[in-house]
């Protein structure tokens, strides 16, 4: 197992391959500069809030060369643009739209489901998706890597029917490989623990981030590994997310995919039977099709319920079945997620 004082300099980098961190500090921040570098500077004045959403521009500049130059529709920049419909109060949509702080049972740990707890690592992201669940949340108050884990792990310790640990934030992934470590090394003397899942968005949107240093750590650590992905649509999976996840299949980790069905983004059957055909191609396996959480500052993403049956049915005629992601929704209080 790699130690929490395992290094950059010890592990090496993927030779040809920029710098995450380097990558990271040069996102696009500035909502007027994403416009600027697509054609669409004229747009600012009608698209953008005049208010402070409190919710801040951020996007990797490798996800914005992805996006269609002249295109105010592109499926990428919608999910991160700053709108002023995000500053419409609509009933039924609030700060804590999946009972995130209801669930907490240490410090950064949410216990919703049997067996399973979650792991608020961080606060950080890539990038800032303007439906995220969590963009209410306090992660200032609520981050299990605080104290160097020690409130987290000393309830795992103690609740020995969790065998399965999840890895969230923020974005897990936002941490340095050495503080993951330092986490994996404390959970390994926890015997009642069979397997780790992380969350993640940065293979897609940062896939540099998946280096020589981190496969090695996935690759030395004592558990089966699930990696959830989360991409909403096929132009996110260009070629170098499709050699990130090549990476990280080479370490043995199952590869799954959740989305979240989103209007005018992915809400057509094309567009999700093609994302789910680009994912198998990449190795991952079409998983979840969230139903979008009722999070304040979203509600201009929501699809109805029946037009996203009537969407999965018509995946079922055109796809194989595992390609088929489960249509669900969270809701509060729980106990599993809920199929629709």
């Amino acid at each position: 197992m790699i130690t929490g004082n395992a290094t950059a300099a010890h592990m090496g980098q993927e030779p040809g391959t920029a710098d995450w961190r380097r990558l990271w500090r040069d996102a696009v921040t500035d909502p007027r500069e994403l416009l600027a570098l697509l054609g669409l500077e004229h747009l600012a004045d009608d698209v953008l809030p005049r208010l402070d959403t409190g919710f801040a521009l951020r996007v990797p500049r490798g996800f914005v060369a992805r996006m269609r130059h002249g295109d105010a529709r592109d499926p990428l920049l919608l999910q991160v643009l700053p709108q002023a419909a995000e500053l419409d109060a609509v009933p039924g949509f609030g700060l804590d739209a999946v009972g995130d702080m209801n669930a907490r049972a240490a410090l950064g740990v949410l216990h919703k489901y049997q067996g399973r707890a979650l792991l608020i690592a961080t606060g950080s992201c890539a990038v800032n998706c303007r439906y995220c669940f969590r963009r209410h949340f306090p992660y200032a108050e609520q981050t299990a890597a605080a104290n160097r884990w020690h409130e987290a792990i000393a309830h795992l310790r103690a609740d020995t029917s969790i065998d399965e640990v999840i890895l969230s934030g923020g974005d897990p992934l936002s941490l340095s490989t050495a503080k993951l470590a330092e986490l994996s090394d404390a959970l390994a003397p926890l015997a009642h623990l069979r397997r780790l899942r992380i969350h993640t968005r940065l293979p897609v949107v940062l896939p540099e981030r998946v280096d020589r240093e981190f496969t090695a750590w996935l690759k030395q650590l004592p558990w089966p590994v699930a990696i959830v992905l989360h991409a909403n649509h096929a132009n996110e999976l260009d070629a170098n997310a499709a050699t990130a996840c090549a990476r990280l299949r080479e370490t043995g980790a199952q590869l799954l995919n959740q989305s979240v069905l989103l209007r005018g983004i992915n809400d057509d059957a094309d567009t999700l039977a093609e994302l789910s055909s680009r994912l198998f191609d990449c190795g991952v396996l079409p998983y979840y099709l969230h139903q979008l959480d009722r999070v304040a500052g979203a509600a201009h993403f929501a699809v109805g319920d029946d037009e996203a049956r009537a969407l999965v049915n018509a995946l079922r005629e055109r796809l194989a079945g595992y390609l088929v992601p489960r249509l669900v929704r969270e809701i509060a209080g729980e106990a599993h997620k809920t199929p629709l």
